[in-house]
């Protein structure tokens, strides 16, 4: 090697030395070194028995705040444990009303049921029908106190897919497209389609 690039070589090294590496951040080591300066100036100074007592205060507040951790970490357990408990009291008291609320139907359902039978348990000859119809309108109560509607479309009404159920479409002096006849009734409940009304359906003309 030549003694120039022997110099070279040596001044590549010296550069190399000087860069700070990667993994150091000059100003962070000032810092920590100006901290543990400071904190070993600061014990050096002060009295013996003062950093006794500072160190005892120390941990003494450590043990509380393990104690209040330890505390706030029992009542949340305690909550979470009345929060399981309370939903599943109201979980049951649901379906107690539920079963409440089916029970009081079928209890009225059996009043109907009873005239209907009183109504068939009559002579041949004997004419029924008042009695039916009462009790037909005995039903019909029955249902609307459970919020239970008819749904009957009128002839000539606009065919609604989520109500009407078309069997079939007939020649009809109805607008094309729209109800002719209602086959059998459906009925929804509270806005809820319990079944949908069977219908025909005036045809298109040619």
């Amino acid at each position: 090697m030549s003694d120039t690039e022997r110099e070279e070589a040596a001044n590549g090294e010296a550069l190399d030395a000087e860069e700070p590496t990667e993994a150091e951040d000059p100003e962070s080591v000032d810092e920590e070194t100006a901290d543990v300066d400071a904190i070993a100036e600061r014990v050096a100074d002060a009295d013996p028995d003062e950093i006794a007592e500072e160190i005892a205060a120390l941990r003494e507040r450590n043990d509380d705040l393990e104690l209040e951790r330890d505390d706030l970490e029992s009542r949340l357990k305690r909550k979470q444990a009345e929060f399981q408990n309370y939903k599943k009291r109201q979980e049951k008291r649901r379906e107690q009303e539920r079963a409440r609320a089916t029970e009081d139907l079928v209890s009225r359902l059996l009043e109907v049921r009873d005239n209907l039978k009183r109504a068939l348990e009559q002579d041949d000859d004997a004419d029924i029908r008042e009695g039916v119809e009462a009790t037909f309108r005995q039903l019909d109560e029955t249902l609307a106190a459970e919020n239970v509607e008819p749904i009957e479309p009128e002839p000539s009404s606009e065919v609604d897919p989520q109500r009407h159920e078309v069997l079939l479409k007939v020649e009809s002096d109805q607008p094309a497209g729209t109800v002719d006849s209602v086959q059998r009734p459906g009925y929804e409940m509270a806005g809820k389609v319990l079944r949908a009304a069977q219908v025909t359906v005036a045809e298109e003309g040619e």
